[in-house]
């Protein structure tokens, strides 16, 4: 019985990949392919990572599926993921890919910074903190986030979403 649902989740993990790498190549279809600096256009990363997912996802449905991932070494008394920390990283990306053409690059990182931070905190065991946590975090995400996007729009003259037309929010 063990065995049954081992192999039902690690074809489960398998077929999340798969469908991570399909999200990534549908995104990655939208995406203008005019060649930019170097010969390679816009679309070009986001295909290589959809495609190694693809590979890897299937590589892993493949040994899923015919007899489980070998060579894996389980610890009974490992303690179990953290999934209260896994969750408020995934919401921080979540939340900074759903509004970064809202609030902003520098805006929707910090809050992904922050709700990042939250879940590290928390997965370490480390209390969550109160107010001054959050405003703590909330200054280190704009102190990381301000200067990239100045980096990236001033700098390098790659267009990042902001807040303001000005170019510095």
């Amino acid at each position: 019985m063990r065995a049954v649902i081992k192999v039902r989740q690690q074809t489960a993990l398998a077929l999340g990949v798969l469908l991570i790498a399909l999200g990534l190549a549908s995104g990655a279809w939208v995406i203008p392919s005019e060649a930019g600096y170097a010969g390679v256009g816009p679309d070009f990363l986001p295909w290589v990572v959809s495609v190694a997912l693809l590979l890897c996802g299937g590589f892993l449905l493949w040994e899923a599926r015919t007899g489980g991932f070998r060579d894996l070494e389980v610890d009974e008394d490992e303690p179990a993921p953290y999934w209260l920390g896994f969750v408020w990283m995934s919401a921080g990306l979540l939340v900074n890919g759903a509004l970064i053409t809202t609030i902003g690059f520098i805006f929707s990182c910090t809050l992904c910074f922050v709700l990042a931070s939250r879940g590290v905190r928390m997965s370490q065991g480390q209390p969550a903190g109160g107010a001054r946590s959050w405003l703590l975090d909330a200054v280190v995400g704009l102190l990381i986030s301000a200067p990239v996007y100045w980096m990236f729009t001033k700098f390098l003259a790659i267009s990042l979403p902001g807040l303001t037309q000005s170019g510095w929010l």
